[in-house]
């Protein structure tokens, strides 16, 4: 507190002070005044009430006693004194009362200036109160002017890089170039699979106004799914970066109905989409993703080739998607891929798919395959799958099961089996059986396809009849562990060498896990599972005079600078001796012209081949299906000409319709080798042989 103020305060306390004493003497002094003149009234009544009675006190005049008078004098002089302190007494009550107004006024004026100096204290507090919170604005200010000045400084000094790269970063739009990628031939330098250019609609999520009605739009015109339309919702509405597919590597004119509405956000770049022309070999060929990665067949297989490398360029765009001026760009040049050159003839695989197509629809088959061979370098001609779709329409399947689907081959298997014991010398194709009409095999019946009572018959008519007992007592010459390697020689249980991917090596179990009646069935085809490709592959070793040789699908490559450079030969292993092929053919050229595949015959070409008709194995374990039928896989494998092989070719039925008696490989598959025979020596300008089907004259006509 101040002087000023300390003094005040003495002064408004003393002036309380002496009022108070004011006040207190005032009324003490009206309490005497009072008491005196009871007294005096009660004196004034006693000396009334006397009358005459002498010896009464009279009243004191001055402060002095009185004697003894006469009444009248008595009187007198008690009016006189009576009017005196009436007098006296009025005066005193006339001082009191001024004495009580001077007092109130001197109180309300105390009052007044108690009130004012409350006042002035309190607009004293509130200016202090002002003054600090002033103070402290002030300082606020103040701190936070120089945290602001600290936070810019190290945002243009040690900070600065990082925000300046963040800030550019922002700006920058990398456009990826992609690479053109390989175009894939035919053997003939037809193209089967190129690139063309397609337009990708995209949309900033940033940029765009309405995501609602974008994506309205946008569906409707390009007629997409519900599902499409509320990704494309939820990816707009989300705002999260700045890039959105709306429809990728669609034609030009649907996507300018798209972009002639002038939408908020959305663009459109060109890219380039594979296509396989006509679809020819597409299940061979694969497919590649969106972004142009293979993702099966020989698109996978071949990518890393085919792909090339891609370049990209760099710009500095506004908010609106508009390049920045005098900020430049950076293009890095893409490096295209290099491309393929295929065994396959666009020709003939063509006219196979086809042929496929109709043989499937005719016999209401489940499936369908072809593969049609060099049998000199393995070189594939065609490669054909056909499937039936859900509904249930023959077409061309997008996979493919020639390579990756294995089933048990059945009696083409039986040239595995009769090879391999004429290699080994333990039968020649005159060797003689006696060979019952049934046989009994650890509770299992084994029986040939015609009932026929105990017969003789030699190695030839074994084969040419396609006996299951017959070939059952000449597998048996060999061991077990002698038949299991000739398997493998022949290709089975292993990939054929295509490197293709998801090929399947198929089944072919140790000999120690052969049990019961497997040794006996194994000799027939059943008991180990091959590929239609593993088994074109194996009779192709008797083709090919006894050799082995892995089928090959790429013949060459072509690089950026258009260098032509030829891939590798197939490789090869020997397997059977040349005199043993030489007989193996003979015989099979009987299987055509009077057994089991007369219908494979072909004007003016000898043919050698062998039949096959398997059960196929059901999910119950057994080959019979729960309504006690049964599904068969009929297939038919044959080289010509038959004595200096240029095809080899395989012809495979999956699930013929089981009531008919086209279910058998003789019936459902030869034909269609006997059609596609006729396209191979027309397109590859295969000399005839002759006029015939060199076939003995006496022969069985399968036409």
């Amino acid at each position: 507190m101040s002087p000023r103020d300390s003094r005040e305060s003495r002064q408004r306390s003393s002036r309380s002070a002496g009022a108070g004493e004011v006040q207190r003497r005032s009324r003490s002094h009206g309490t005497s005044s009072s008491r005196r003149s009871s007294q005096t009234r009660t004196t004034d009544r006693v000396s009334d009430e006397g009358g005459r009675t002498t010896g009464s006190r009279r009243p004191v005049a001055g402060g002095r006693p009185t004697g003894r008078s006469a009444s009248g004098r008595t009187r007198g002089h008690e009016t006189r004194e009576t009017t005196r302190d009436a007098s006296r007494s009025g005066s005193r009550s006339t001082g009191q009362r001024s004495t009580g107004q001077r007092l109130i006024r001197q109180t309300e004026q105390f009052k007044q200036r108690a009130v004012q100096t409350a006042k002035k204290q309190t607009s004293y507090e509130v200016d202090q109160r002002i003054r600090k919170r002033l103070s402290f604005a002030v300082l606020g200010i103040v701190f936070a002017l120089l945290v602001l000045a600290v936070w810019v400084g190290l945002l243009q000094t040690v900070r600065r890089d990082g925000y300046h790269a963040a800030s550019i970063n922002q700006r920058t739009r990398t456009t990826i170039i992609r690479a053109d990628r390989g175009v894939i031939f035919d053997r003939n330098g037809s193209e089967i699979a190129l690139s063309v250019p397609t337009t990708t609609l995209f949309a900033d999520p940033q940029l765009v106004v309405d995501p609602i009605g974008t994506a309205a739009a946008v569906t409707s015109i390009l007629q997409l799914s519900v599902e499409e339309h509320d990704r494309i919702v939820a990816a707009l509405s989300k705002r999260e970066g700045n890039f959105v597919y709306l429809a990728r590597q669609i034609n030009k004119d649907r996507a300018k109905a798209v972009l002639d509405l002038n939408l908020s956000g959305v663009s459109s770049y060109t890219e380039p989409s594979r296509v396989v022309e006509s679809g020819v070999a597409g299940a061979v060929i694969g497919r590649t993703d969106p972004d142009g990665v293979g993702i099966s067949g020989l698109e996978q297989q071949y990518n890393e080739l085919l792909a090339g490398v891609d370049g990209k360029a760099v710009r500095q765009r506004d908010n609106k998607g508009n390049s920045i001026s005098g900020t430049g760009s950076m293009i890095t040049d893409p490096q295209s891929g290099a491309d393929l050159v295929l065994t396959v003839d666009k020709s003939i695989q063509f006219q196979v798919d086809q042929a496929l197509l109709q043989r499937v629809d005719q016999l209401k088959a489940r499936a369908g395959t072809v593969i049609m061979m060099d049998s000199r370098t393995g070189d594939i001609y065609a490669m054909s799958n056909v499937r039936r779709g859900e509904d249930g329409k023959a077409e061309l399947a997008t996979g493919n099961f020639a390579a990756v689907e294995a089933h048990e081959p059945g009696s083409v298997a039986k040239v595995f089996s009769v090879s391999a014991a004429l290699n080994e010398g333990k039968v020649t194709d005159s060797t003689e059986f006696m060979v019952p009409g049934v046989l009994r095999e650890d509770g299992f019946v084994i029986r040939d396809a015609y009932p026929h009572p105990t017969m003789k018959m030699t190695v030839r008519e074994i084969l040419r009849e396609s006996s299951n007992l017959g070939t059952v007592i000449t597998g048996g010459t060999l061991q077990p562990e002698q038949m299991h390697a000739y398997l493998r020689a022949f290709g089975f249980g292993a990939t054929t060498g295509l490197e293709y991917p998801g090929e399947s090596k198929g089944i072919l179990k140790s000999t120690r896990k052969w049990f019961g009646t497997e040794k006996k069935t194994v000799t027939y085809g059943y008991g180990y599972a091959a590929t239609p490709l593993q088994l074109v592959s194996g009779v192709n070793v008797v083709a090919n005079g006894g050799t082995y040789v892995a089928p090959r699908l790429v013949k060459a490559t072509i690089d950026a600078d258009g260098q032509l450079k030829e891939t590798n030969p197939a490789s090869t292993r020997p397997v059977l001796k040349p005199e043993v092929a030489t007989t193996m053919t003979s015989i099979m050229k009987d299987v055509v012209c009077s057994g089991t595949a007369t219908l494979a015959q072909v004007k003016g070409m000898t043919v050698a081949g062998k039949t096959g008709t398997g059960y196929k194995a059901q999910d119950n374990g057994t080959y019979t299906t729960a309504t006690g039928g049964r599904k068969y896989f009929a297939s038919f494998v044959g080289y010509f000409p038959a004595d200096d092989p240029k095809i080899t070719m395989l012809v495979s039925i999956d699930e013929p319709d089981g009531s008919s008696r086209d279910r058998f490989g003789g019936t459902a598959a030869a034909p269609v080798f006997s059609r596609l025979a006729n396209v191979a020596i027309q397109e590859l300008d295969i000399t005839p042989t002759g006029t015939g089907t060199g076939c003995p004259a006496d022969a069985k006509s399968g036409h």
